[in-house]
């Protein structure tokens, strides 16, 4: 059984936060909401949790996963941001935008792309995400939570546990309305910015 965790959106209990982070840090698998419909979120390390989004979004080693940063800070961490994108990026953020960096070494190799040696960033504009993100102390691995046929990211938790029941430990629900669009993605892989998605961030600032 799915376990629902009702989180206020502008207020977020600690309490209830706690609890969706005691599931990821336990190695377990969360639908959360951000500014760009729900996504599957687990612990950076967790090979377990990683096999099993792979399964449910039927994913191949080409995939871009997401690691989910609080600030601009922590995401510098983990991709490397030369002077000539950082404006860039730094402009675009908090907001529904996926970045493709090259990633430092402190990204475990399973997370990276196969060959580029690359992750997704994001730094979402959600006060959830945000206490989420303040009391796990880590970005989360994420990716948006779109099924195999579709073209949409799931936008209602009940939908969601319904589907996703035995597969997926918890679902957040924050009590609004989640926007369908998944983020705009940027890569810069090789320094200039490609459009590889247009999602709910606006792409003309990298067109």
């Amino acid at each position: 059984m799915v376990r629902f965790i009702d989180i206020h959106p502008e207020n977020p209990q600690q309490r209830a936060v706690d609890q969706a982070t005691a599931i990821i840090a336990d190695g377990g698998l969360i639908a959360y909401p951000t500014d760009s419909g729900y996504a599957l979120g687990a612990q950076i390390g967790n090979k377990d949790a990683l096999d099993r989004i792979r399964s449910i979004r039927a994913l191949d080693a080409k995939h871009h996963f997401t690691l989910v940063c609080k600030d601009f800070s922590q995401l510098g961490q983990f991709v490397h941001v030369d002077n000539a994108i950082f404006r860039a990026v730094k402009n675009a953020t908090p907001g529904p935008y996926t970045f493709i960096l090259p990633a430092t070494r402190e990204v475990p190799r399973r997370l990276l792309h196969d060959k580029k040696k690359t992750v997704g960033v994001r730094i979402p504009d959600s006060k959830v995400v945000q206490a989420l993100l303040a009391t796990l102390g880590e970005p989360i691995l994420s990716t948006t939570l779109i099924l195999p046929g579709s073209t949409e990211a799931m936008t209602t938790a009940w939908e969601i546990a319904e589907e996703l029941d035995g597969r997926i430990e918890a679902v957040i629900e924050s009590g609004v309305d989640v926007i369908p669009e998944p983020t705009t993605v940027i890569d810069f892989s090789d320094g200039s910015p490609e459009i590889v998605r247009v999602g709910a961030g606006d792409p003309t600032p990298f067109e």
